[in-house]
């Protein structure tokens, strides 16, 4: 009894130590997790900075778009430079009409067609790049606890061959296993649980932008289809 507690009271229990006396296996899985839980902080620090960035190009863009500048004006102080969001989408439909009337567009319907395509495609581009990297945190935060578990359920095992080994059921013998075990599970929960709040939060975000840029892309071409009326209407008419 005496061995059994002086055993109890010299193990170490401390996470180190708990992490170099586990097996190879749950080794693995806890280095995975922790690998894991590291790139979930990587994404959330790189969505968080750029989604911020978006919404404020967003604001920017709508306060010059909506000043009264020509758009004219607007398409060639953008037309130069690498944009996103609402000024790529602002572009991508200028550019089209402005090739559009270059080769002598005659049919309203079919210029406000390619002018909607050309929007469509750079708002599921923009889309695209907002999503980008959630994946990862979904799958982190639905298979990092099962990872954990599956460290658990081999560290029990050896826990138990280790009983089986010694025939002793003494706590000194079962618990250092027991805890490794755990600690596995411990930090498949760390890993997890930020992935699955950053995931529900970025892709919330994700889809507001995304929202903005419709409306946005439904009032220009609004704004737009009137224009085209009003440049082939007179056109067709003299025809």
């Amino acid at each position: 009894m005496e061995q059994a507690g002086l055993a109890a009271a010299t193990h170490d229990v401390s996470l180190w130590a708990l992490f170099m006396q586990a097996g190879f296996i749950v080794k693995l899985v806890m280095l995975g997790l922790l690998g894991a839980s590291v790139w979930t902080w990587a994404i959330v620090i790189d969505k968080y900075i750029s989604f911020a960035k978006a919404r404020r190009q967003f604001s920017q863009f709508e306060q010059v778009f909506w000043s009264g500048q020509s758009l004219e004006e607007l398409y060639r102080s953008l037309a130069e430079r690498n944009n996103s969001g609402l000024a790529a989408i602002f572009v991508a439909a200028m550019r089209e009409w402005k090739k559009s009337f270059e080769r002598g567009a005659r049919s309203p319907i079919g210029l406000q067609m390619r002018i909607d395509r050309a929007m469509d495609v750079t708002m599921a581009r923009e889309a695209e790049s907002f999503e980008a990297r959630l994946g990862s945190l979904a799958t982190i935060g639905s298979a990092g606890p099962f990872i954990g578990l599956f460290g658990t359920v081999v560290g029990i095992m050896t826990s138990f061959q280790a009983i089986a080994g010694s025939k002793s059921t003494n706590l000194a013998v079962v618990a250092p296993g027991i805890a490794e075990a755990l600690l596995a599970t411990a930090i498949g929960l760390v890993a997890a649980i930020p992935a699955v709040i950053a995931f529900n939060k970025f892709s919330g975000e994700a889809a507001k932008l995304s929202s903005r840029m419709e409306g946005f892309a439904d009032e220009f071409s609004g704004i737009l289809s009137r224009q085209i009326d009003e440049k082939l209407q007179p056109r067709q008419a003299a025809e």
